[in-house]
């Protein structure tokens, strides 16, 4: 198809873009000293503990505590092809994406780099949202339609939307639907949708996105991750071995700042909500997204859920080469140890 989806313009126009920092253009550098740490995000409410560390200074707060001053740089990107991208070629240090694409580089660094998952970011219902009337269920999409993820093939979206293939198809069928998916970031896919007119009529989203879709009446859930996998946690942190063994005190400061900002978000709605606004520049009204936020499927804890079963289907579909005995092989194990699945 020609035809170019005006994703761009429609963003700005409704208030749903967000300015991408220019984290892609971040040289490589070498390893660093203690007192740095560069973390990588993406966009939505799941992201929200990264924007509470960041909005009470909690990691510097945290390093003080370990008598160093660290200096901390924050860099968006969307797509966890991207992020993890960056993460091996020394951009960054702790990079913020899907369980998906934290199985693909614990897999293809093992025994090697050894990337592995420094916390979770909460639990949280993922929805594929279409604007499509016929497409009622996934085996309802044709060739006219284009799924909007944020990185084709290795988004923790993508990955759910092959296990559901594979629960409809069969095993051998798990990438049955990849060719209609197309790679979109999340506020540009969502006003795309609400617009409509345009070839891309599936958006696999996540909150607020998946919200401000569904408040247009002509936008509906296809798929829930909660029905098909029950409550987990869709997003984590992860990090290289060399970073957390030659940075002990940072590396510590920002898992505690994290904690803190767990119990914070999860214990005042009203105040995280607030920080959203602030720290994103989000344009969206104040009791919308409180609303989203009081969901009482959302969870913010740095404790993992339910990843396992992910992590499981990927080694047996042969998307990944390493079998993981348990979720604690692909999560760093601290002197907090988290307890999870």
């Amino acid at each position: 198809m020609s035809r170019r989806l005006p994703f761009a313009p429609l963003a700005a126009a409704i208030g749903l873009g967000f300015s991408l920092i220019a984290g892609s253009l971040v040289a490589p550098t070498v390893a660093h000293a203690e007192g740095e740490i560069r973390i990588a995000e993406q966009f939505g409410i799941v992201y929200l503990l990264l924007n509470v560390v960041r909005d009470q200074n909690l990691i510097e707060k945290y390093g003080k505590q370990e008598g160093i001053d660290i200096k901390v740089d924050w860099t968006q990107l969307s797509g966890g092809a991207a992020v993890n991208d960056a993460l091996l070629s020394g951009s960054i240090d702790i990079a913020g994406a899907g369980v998906g694409p934290l199985l693909t580089i614990w897999d293809r660094t093992h025994g090697k780099q050894n990337v592995k998952a420094v916390a979770s970011l909460g639990n949280f219902p993922y929805y594929l949202v279409s604007n499509n009337p016929k497409v009622k269920t996934i085996a309802d999409f044709t060739e006219q339609d284009r799924i909007a993820v944020p990185a084709v093939g290795v988004s923790v979206q993508s990955r759910f939307l092959q296990y559901a293939a594979a629960k409809q198809w069969g095993d051998k069928e798990f990438n049955r639907l990849d060719k209609y998916t197309i790679a979109v970031p999340h506020p540009d896919a969502t006003a795309a949708l609400i617009a409509g007119g345009t070839e891309l009529t599936g958006h696999f989203s996540n909150p607020p996105f998946q919200d401000q879709a569904l408040a247009n009446p002509n936008v509906h859930v296809v798929l829930n991750t909660y029905d098909l996998l029950g409550p987990n946690s869709p997003t984590v942190l992860f990090a290289t071995e060399k970073f957390r063994n030659e940075n002990p005190k940072t590396y510590k400061a920002f898992v505690e700042a994290l904690t803190e900002a767990a119990q914070f978000a999860q214990n005042d709605k009203g105040a995280a909500a607030d920080t959203y606004i602030r720290v994103t520049k989000a344009k969206i009204d104040r009791a919308a997204l409180l609303k989203i936020i009081d969901n009482p499927q959302f969870e913010f804890s740095v404790t993992p859920k339910n990843t396992y079963p992910l992590a499981e289907f990927l080694y047996r579909v042969g998307a990944i080469k390493n079998k993981p005995d348990s979720w604690k092989d692909y999560f760093f194990q601290d002197a907090k140890p988290l307890q999870g699945s």
